[in-house]
């Protein structure tokens, strides 16, 4: 039985990635405006970064130390629903359902960590996490089934979509972000770098807008990796 499971995952797969290579390239809510700040970080506060090159349909920021605050890995077949659970949990957080009762601004993005499983019908893992603002980073507020992460200098390679966040189509993001980069240093640098423990997820997503806003929804695919040491041998 469990064999049979282990090959239906595989099998399905196979069939989502031949799908995504069917339809890269005619993708209709991509963003044209590579480099642009996210509307929404001139409304509340985002992480800083850097943008240290911009290419066909994706750019590379460096992220200088953000500081999260994450839920434990979901196990879902969806990353809407995961994002969801996970969210609800974080706007808890920020509503003062903390260890200090202490509320706390609303930033963006909201981040998914994606590890996907062999298969469209096989359970993935997504880390959900909520940027913390500047002045709360020194002491985050703890919380019972929270983490926090710090982490270091990290280099993203980013693609921008518009629209919302959908189960059917988040793979064709990813895997259209990997087709702008190949044959590039910054695909070498991502997969040497997504081979070490540094960075577990295949893929982050990003998203910018709360639920009910409707109109300009910014959202990005990220692939973390760590530059100055891949670059020292691409």
């Amino acid at each position: 039985m469990a064999a049979t499971i282990i090959t239906t995952c595989k099998l399905s797969l196979l069939l989502s990635l031949l799908s995504v290579s069917l339809l890269l390239g005619v993708r209709s809510d991509t963003l044209q405006n590579v480099g642009a700040i996210p509307p929404t970080c001139k409304r509340i506060e985002c992480p800083s970064y850097d943008v240290i090159h911009v290419g066909n349909g994706y750019e590379i920021r460096r992220y200088n130390s953000p500081v999260w605050i994450s839920n434990s890995p979901i196990q879902d077949i969806s990353l809407v629903e995961a994002t969801r659970t996970g969210f609800r949990r974080l706007f808890d957080y920020i509503q003062g359902k903390n260890n200090y009762k202490q509320k706390i601004e609303m930033t963006a993005p909201v981040i998914s960590e994606v590890l996907p499983s062999d298969g469209p019908f096989c359970e993935s893992s997504f880390v959900v996490s909520f940027y913390v603002p500047k002045e709360n980073q020194a002491n985050p507020p703890p919380a019972k089934g929270l983490q926090v992460q710090r982490w270091k200098t990290v280099f993203v390679a980013v693609r921008q979509f518009g629209g919302f966040v959908k189960d059917s189509s988040v793979g064709e993001e990813a895997a259209a972000l990997k087709a702008s980069i190949a044959g590039t240093k910054w695909a070498d640098a991502v997969e040497k770098s997504q081979k070490r423990a540094g960075h577990a997820s295949v893929y982050t997503v990003a998203q910018y807008n709360a639920p009910f806003e409707y109109d300009n929804r910014v959202n990005e695919i990220w692939f973390l990796f760590d530059i100055e040491n891949e670059l020292q041998t691409v």
